[in-house]
């Protein structure tokens, strides 16, 4: 069940939103220094397997059998299979593109969202909307800038991400409000773990370095904490209370692409990336109104 919206709830929901950033923008940064010398199905099945034994001990004790019967187990596998694609996905962009790059791209989620909305959900789209939405995908366009130098076919690994999180976040805001977090989590992490296995047994190479294991346990933990804290935060706020701070998590990765792969953003990637977050932006305020107009009513 959803907690009351009240403001020292809304205050929490941002708070583990804000948290959900920086782990996220530790778990790109750990896949793609793992994506330089390790085969992708390895990094992908480790990130799952290591949430799986992490969220096995936190879960477990504190979670009968059947609050994992009583869930919608088709719902629970499809989004298993969303994160399993969106892992592939952005660990393969992220091989080949700086972390501010990839992130700016992904940026994109909320006018997808919107654009979905108007296509599949026949919800009508205000002129003002369309115009964000376009605004939003010139941007991106600015970002990929098809025709110059910094243009990588990965940066399109990087949009079908963008696309599929879009959908997955549609999924995740329906659950919010009857599915638990604990079970969430053990079905997103355990079921890839066990259907990719029998794919990195062919591919698997033992790590040499200390190091690697390391950030392997970073890459597994991270992305535990960052899907378990965004579950547990949508039931303390609404998307469109939280969403807006999802955007600092450019400034980490701006950060972490320097520190880590001494990469500084080019300058039509922060441009654009500034269009897209305005646009987005734009996008949660409006929706955001259209709530407070619905429930005055």
């Amino acid at each position: 069940m959803l907690h009351a919206d009240t403001p020292s709830k809304r205050r929490i929901g941002i708070l583990l939103g804000s948290f959900v950033t920086i782990a996220f923008s530790i778990l790109d940064t750990a896949g793609k220094w793992l994506s330089t010398h390790t085969p992708l199905v390895e990094i992908v099945w480790l990130r799952f397997a290591i949430a799986a034994v992490i969220a096995l001990i936190v879960v477990i004790p504190k979670t009968s059998l059947k609050s994992f019967t009583q869930e919608n187990i088709k719902i629970q596998c499809l989004r298993a299979v969303m994160m399993t694609a969106m892992t592939f996905l952005n660990f393969a962009g992220l091989k080949y593109l700086q972390l501010a790059q990839a992130n700016a791209i992904l940026f994109s989620s909320p006018i997808i969202i919107a654009l979905i909305s108007s296509i599949f959900l026949k919800e009508k789209l205000s002129i003002n909307i369309w115009i964000a939405i376009l605004g939003g995908f010139f941007g991106v366009l600015v970002i990929l800038d098809p025709f110059g130098t910094s243009f990588h076919p990965a940066m399109f690994f990087i949009l079908a991400h963008a696309t599929i999180y879009a959908l997955f976040n549609i999924l995740t805001r329906k659950m919010a409000a009857s599915s638990s977090p604990d079970v969430t989590i053990m079905y997103s992490t355990l079921l890839p773990a066990i259907f990719l296995l029998p794919f990195v047994i062919p591919q698997w190479q033992t790590p040499t370095e200390t190091i690697d294991y390391v950030v392997f346990l970073f890459v597994g933990l991270f992305g535990f904490l960052g899907h378990y804290l965004l579950a547990i935060a949508y039931r303390f706020a609404k998307p469109t209370t939280i969403s807006p701070f999802f955007y600092q998590q450019i400034l980490y990765m701006i950060f972490l692409g320097w520190l880590i792969f001494d990469q500084i953003p080019q300058v039509n990637v922060m441009f654009g990336a500034v269009i897209v977050v305005a646009c987005g932006l734009y996008l949660l305020f409006m929706e955001n109104s259209r709530d407070k107009n619905e429930h005055s009513q």
